[in-house]
Formats: C-alpha cells, sequence, structure tokens
C-alpha cells in the first residue's frame, strides 16, 4: 500500500473505533436513566481474601427466607442436607425436612403419595407450577432465589439496597396500580412490595430484627446458597498460596546454585588431528 492508502485506513479505522465508542457511551447512558440507582458498595464481611461466611447471619437469613420469601420464591437448586453443619446439626437438618410434606410415588399400587421430607430433598416450591405463580402474582414470574446473588449485577449490595430501597416515586413519576416503586430496581417499577419491616421475624439469638439486619442476613444466605463451596474455596486457595510459597523458595535455590552453574559452563572440544 502506498503512504497516502496507509493514512487513509489509518484514519478510517480511527472513525470506526470512535463512532462504536460513542455509541456505546450512548447507549449505556440510555439504559442508566436518571431512574436507575447504582447499589452502594457494602463492607461486606465475607469479601476479604481470608474471610469466611458469617454462619450466625446465614442462620439468621434462612430464618427470613422461610418466613418471608419463600412464600413466593423457590429455592429449587437448595437441599436440606446443604444446611448441615452450616445452619444445623445433622438431626436439627433431619427435623426442619419433616416439618415439610413432599409429594412422592408411585407406590406398589402406582398411587402417589405424601411422605415427611428428607435431607435429600430441595426446599418446597410455594407454587405447582410457574402458571400458578404468576397468577398469584399479577402475571409477574418470581424469580428462584438459588442463585439469585450470581444472577444480578452488585451480587449482596444490589439485594440489600433492593429491600431496604423502597420509596414513593418522585414528583411526575406514576406508577400504574400492582406496581411499587423502588429506585434500585430497573425502570424503576417493580412488582413485588415492601416485605421486610422492623420485627417483622424473630431471631432465635435475640438479634434485633431492623430492616436493615433483616435485608443484611438474608443477602449472607443467598451468597451461601450461590456459593456453597466460597468457604471451602477459600481455605484450599490458602493451602495453595502457602504451598507454592515453599516451592519458589525451593527454585529459586535450584536457579541460583544450580541451574545458574549449568548454564554459564563453558564446553571446550579438543581437537582429535595430530
Amino acid at each position: 500500500m502506498s503512504r497516502a492508502k496507509k493514512v487513509a485506513a489509518g484514519l478510517a479505522g480511527a472513525a470506526t473505533v470512535g463512532a462504536v465508542g460513542t455509541g456505546v457511551a450512548l447507549q449505556a447512558a440510555v439504559f442508566a436513566g436518571e431512574l436507575e440507582l447504582h447499589p452502594p458498595e457494602m463492607p461486606w464481611s465475607h469479601n476479604g481474601l481470608f474471610q469466611a461466611l458469617d454462619h450466625a447471619a446465614i442462620r439468621r437469613g434462612y430464618t427470613v427466607y422461610k418466613q418471608v420469601c419463600a412464600a413466593c420464591h423457590s429455592m429449587n437448586y437448595m437441599y436440606y442436607r446443604n444446611l448441615i453443619d452450616v445452619i444445623f446439626t445433622e438431626d436439627e437438618a433431619k427435623k426442619e425436612a419433616e416439618e415439610v410434606m413432599v409429594t412422592d410415588g408411585p407406590d406398589d399400587e402406582g398411587n402417589m403419595f405424601e411422605r415427611p421430607g428428607k435431607l435429600s430433598d430441595r426446599f418446597p416450591n410455594p407454587y405447582a407450577n410457574d402458571e400458578a405463580a404468576k397468577a398469584a402474582n399479577n402475571g409477574a414470574l418470581p424469580p428462584d432465589l438459588s442463585f439469585i446473588v450470581n444472577a444480578r449485577h452488585g451480587g449482596e449490595d444490589y439485594l440489600f439496597a433492593l429491600l431496604t430501597g423502597y420509596c414513593d416515586p418522585p414528583g411526575g413519576i406514576e406508577v400504574r396500580e400492582g406496581l411499587y416503586y423502588n429506585p434500585y430496581f430497573p425502570g424503576g417499577a417493580i412488582g413485588m412490595a415492601q416485605q421486610l419491616y422492623p420485627e417483622s421475624v424473630e431471631y432465635e439469638d435475640g438479634t434485633p430484627a431492623s430492616v436493615s439486619q433483616m435485608a443484611k442476613d438474608v443477602a449472607v444466605f443467598l451468597r451461601f446458597s450461590a456459593e456453597k463451596e466460597h468457604d471451602q474455596r477459600k481455605r484450599m486457595g490458602m493451602k495453595a498460596m502457602l504451598i507454592f510459597s515453599m516451592m519458589f523458595v525451593i527454585t529459586y535455590y535450584l536457579k541460583r546454585h544450580r541451574w545458574t552453574v549449568l548454564k554459564s559452563r563453558a564446553v571446550a572440544f579438543k581437537s582429535m588431528r595430530k
């Protein structure tokens, strides 16, 4: 290519990149809008490199889910066995599962029957199917909460802000009947009414059940449900760092005192000719 063609191609490429960047920026500005707030970052105790989940908060969060959220939201990927050694002992988890009647079968006569729940059972679904869930919630399907922390941008920050962010719509904003205003929900209009009110849940450990406390606890519980291996993964990471640090010392020794000598060694060939 001649010099003029190279300059023209460079200018065309720069113009294309600029146009794409401008389009992306404009699109992001349109999507962000004035009615959507980004949740503030909260100092979660488990966000550190070596910090584990707060098991007391997980237990309180399970109480909030069971008494408030479970009326509408399912957790199809949570089993009662997942609660052992995190929220309950094995015996306590068995008793918790037995409080739920599960449809099972067929039996020897081909009939379905109900039995007490077992550790291998999932959390119960509040509705028979998705159509029943929509009919009970003005056409909106309540999302499954098993992995909701990973499925929403902002994770625990978004859930905490959403649960504590209900307010009256600002002037000039009208929300149609059956919807509620929450600035942290995309668009501002959400089908779920405010669910958390002060002292609406009674904690076994005596913790005051404020709205922010309940929102924080249920967010930690949902983080656990989305990443049941959270603590184990961090423990394995610490072990890996310890092993790699030891390997680094050994590798440095071999490089400095063994390989360097071999690398710098001079090889001389004697001629066999006389």
